[in-house]
């Protein structure tokens, strides 16, 4: 049988084959002349202490042994599906879409209903953001098949390990068309150029099986008796009967939050982060990460992760995108968002990647807040996002400020190079987020002194990085995964706070399928709130 070993080499190693394969062959203490071939089957990147190696986990097939199967991962079969479906699913990101697809194997029927357009006419609305400054509330980066992250990087990376099976995700996207690169790098990324067809992909196989998409269609509220969901309500005033409701609708729809609020759906407010986007020349960071191996053709573009406690609060990075590129993330006018994303290749200049800080009670009652307003968080957000549409003078040009200035406090007189496509224009980041530019200057001071140049007049920060999560979770039981005193109501994935990611938010919609199967007699496989 093939045998894996773990290797740590440098770099040049897996870019010769020959060198590999000895180096495989003498961690698994066999002659190398025996070894057929070495197959990379997990890789990652270590550049801690000052030296970067590949940690490698590397499958051996000696010359006796047959090749393994070279097979690629195809969509799992689904029955046909027929009849009125049972389950209605709010929002087609990844929560309810792979919640729809762990349903039908099940032999369960269901409507995804999607307040934003499939991806390819999505494409138009994002283009007229980004080139004319058209906002559409209801099609943007933040709404719309595949759900933020379509339009957002792709990331798969998660440390929801305990959540679910990762691998059974990872096979799926690539069933539907990702790189098998994903299921081999430790932290897998698609891209924003590829992801849009790997979505549309998984959604026509459902579409095949019998599952339903109902595209440009918002719901407004919930059916209910007895304190049971019967249904939901349509924008139009229509209803849609269902033994089920998935709630699934992301971080940002707001209004959803509201009316769940107004039907006594349970909810509390829960920390979420705000702060800036920041930008750098990708160069920059391939060498503050890799020294001297900086552009070496086995490691490509430098990612970080920053976390850092200052002035009484956390800070960190978030959402790196190497060699990628910044855009408008509004969904209400008159306010402005930023977010960030990289194609497959990482290959653009620049890299950017949020740096938020913490907010919880305490930072809501410092801007005036109440921090029992369940709403507190939302009101927070929505202020910042109205003072930087303001700053940039409207039309979502960005407010900016070099790095270096952000952290002394200082305007800045002149902006470096930015990807970002609608402009930017010099502001007071550091005033317009009020106490919470606290503990991300002092992180960024420290990151400065043992990160030279990254705190410079190359890099620039832009506002504001809002979105980085849901300020209000939807209660649910931990065991049945069902709303409390609202039977059939499943509250799911990163906009009910269960997930922060395309990883988790996938994991927690299948693992709502298990619910609803458990609950309509399905053989499912157990599983629970974390």
């Amino acid at each position: 049988m093939p045998r894996r070993v773990e290797l740590r080499v440098h770099p040049d190693v897996v870019l010769d084959e020959a060198e590999l394969r000895r180096a495989a062959a003498r961690q698994a203490k066999v002659p190398v002349a025996e070894v057929a071939t070495a197959i990379v089957r997990r890789r990652s990147i270590d550049a801690r202490r000052g030296r970067v190696w590949l940690q490698l986990v590397v499958e051996l097939v000696l010359r006796d042994e047959a090749m393994p199967p070279s097979t690629t991962p195809q969509p799992v079969d689904l029955p046909a599906l027929s009849g009125e479906p049972p389950v209605v699913i709010v929002g087609a990101g990844p929560a309810g879409t792979f919640c729809a697809w762990a349903l039908a194997q099940r032999g369960i029927g269901a409507v995804v209903l999607e307040r934003g357009k499939p991806v390819r006419p999505r494409r138009h609305d994002l283009a007229a953001l980004t080139k004319h400054g058209r906002l559409d509330p209801e099609s943007n980066y933040c709404f719309g098949e595949g759900g933020a992250g379509t339009f957002s990087d792709g990331k798969l990376y998660t440390r929801a390990h305990k959540r679910g099976d990762l691998q059974r995700v990872l096979e799926a996207f690539v069933g539907y068309g990702a790189s098998t690169e994903i299921l081999v790098d430790a932290r897998p990324h698609i891209g924003t150029n590829r992801l849009p067809t790997v979505v549309g992909a998984m959604r026509q196989h459902l579409e095949s099986a019998g599952v339903r998409f109902a595209f440009g269609t918002r719901v407004d509220g919930l059916v209910s008796e007895g304190g049971r969901v019967t249904g939901v309500r349509l924008a139009d005033g229509t209803a849609l009967g269902a033994r089920a409701v998935v709630l699934a609708v992301g971080h940002s729809a707001r209004d959803v939050t509201r009316w769940l609020h107004e039907a006594g759906v349970p909810l509390t407010a829960k920390p979420f982060a705000v702060g800036v986007r920041i930008e750098h020349p990708q160069a920059l960071i391939d060498g503050l990460q890799f020294g001297a191996l900086a552009g070496h053709p086995a490691l490509g573009a430098a990612a970080y992760r920053l976390v850092e406690q200052a002035a009484g609060a956390g800070a960190f990075s978030f959402c790196m995108c190497p060699g990628g590129f910044i855009v408008p993330a509004a969904t209400e006018p008159g306010g402005q968002v930023v977010n960030g994303w990289s194609p497959s290749s990482r290959g653009g200049r620049l890299a950017n990647s949020g740096f938020v800080t913490e907010v919880g009670p305490d930072q809501l009652a410092a801007a005036g807040l109440d921090p029992q307003d369940l709403f507190a968080g939302v009101e927070l957000q929505r202020r910042l996002e109205r003072a930087a549409y303001d700053a940039g003078g409207g039309d979502y040009v960005a407010p900016a400020q070099r790095l270096d200035d952000f952290v002394a406090g200082r305007d800045s007189k002149e902006l470096p190079p930015c990807s970002y496509p609608r402009g930017l224009a010099a502001a007071r980041l550091d005033q317009l987020l009020g106490g919470l530019a606290a503990p991300m200057r002092e992180a960024l001071r420290r990151i400065g002194e043992r990160m030279p140049g990254f705190v410079s007049a190359e890099a620039v920060a832009l506002g504001v990085e809002s979105r980085t999560s849901s300020p209000v979770r939807t209660e649910r039981d931990p065991q049945s995964l069902q709303s409390p005193g609202m039977a059939g109501l499943y509250p799911c994935g990163e906009g009910a706070g269960f997930a922060g990611g395309i990883m988790s938010a996938a994991l927690d919609g299948i693992r709502v399928a298990e619910a609803v199967g458990r609950e309509m007699g399905a053989t499912v496989t157990q599983s629970r709130d974390p």
